[in-house]
């Protein structure tokens, strides 16, 4: 029996005041994981359907040998999620924060040891955003292309965790990070709010085509039905 409440780690990060707890959900016997900055919810390991749905949406309709993005860490749902897919060859998971990557490598989450002995994983700690403007995410092969990048890092293409991440959702941003896939490669992004009509105009200005995917699934805490949404682009196939 674990015990009610804990505390497993607490970091000043250069964004604020980062938390992981475990508490004890009597009601379904479960642990539930918590990552908290300051006194905002990041994420939580009781709803974590979007996460790998993101994944699966994002990596669906792709063939051959794979190599993936991901940025966010968080608490690993996306990145295991990305490697139950057999054809996924390698995978870059890119989180900002070190204490992150630390809890996944010290097995302070549950998904952190099988993720860590995965040899086709690799944890990158920068700033995607940047990494997005960058000349390429793979310091040791600039200019790489990928088959997907995923990202699951703000609530919302509208509501950012710091105003320097808002230009990837513009058009200029967007064509930036479509310049590290290969053609018909995928852009997956998790969004916490329902399909955004504007953005979806400005993503298809950008991609060949984008659709916006209503993930639905049950709260149990208020006992009623949630979504997220998963908006999934692709850019132009290879000329035949």
């Amino acid at each position: 029996m674990s015990i009610e409440f804990e505390e497993l780690d607490y970091r000043n990060t250069p964004i604020g005041e980062l938390s992981l707890r475990r508490r004890r959900h009597v009601s379904l016997d479960i642990d539930v994981y918590e990552v908290k900055l300051g006194d905002e919810f990041l994420m939580s390991s009781l709803f974590t359907e979007g996460e790998i749905a993101l994944a699966r949406l994002g990596l669906g309709g792709l063939a051959g040998p794979l190599d993936i993005v991901v940025g966010g860490l968080g608490l690993g749902y996306t990145a295991r999620a990305v490697l139950e897919f057999a054809n996924v060859r390698s995978l870059l998971v890119v989180d900002a924060l070190a204490a992150v990557i630390d809890w996944h490598r010290r097995g302070l989450v549950p998904l952190g040891s099988a993720l860590c002995a995965d040899a086709r994983c690799e944890f990158v700690n920068g700033d995607f955003y940047a990494l997005a403007d960058s000349p390429g995410f793979d310091s040791r092969d600039i200019g790489k292309r990928f088959h997907a990048i995923l990202v699951d890092i703000d609530h919302s293409p509208r509501h950012v965790l710091h105003a320097s991440h808002g230009a990837l959702y513009e058009i200029d941003g967007l064509r930036r990070l479509a310049a590290h896939l290969h053609p018909g490669g995928v852009f997956a992004l998790w969004s916490n709010e329902p399909p955004d009509e504007e953005f979806l105009r400005v993503v298809r200005t950008v991609f060949a085509k984008c659709e916006a995917q209503v993930v639905r699934f049950h709260n149990p805490l208020q006992n009623r039905a949630a979504t997220n949404t998963v908006y999934v682009g692709s850019t132009a196939p290879q000329a035949r």
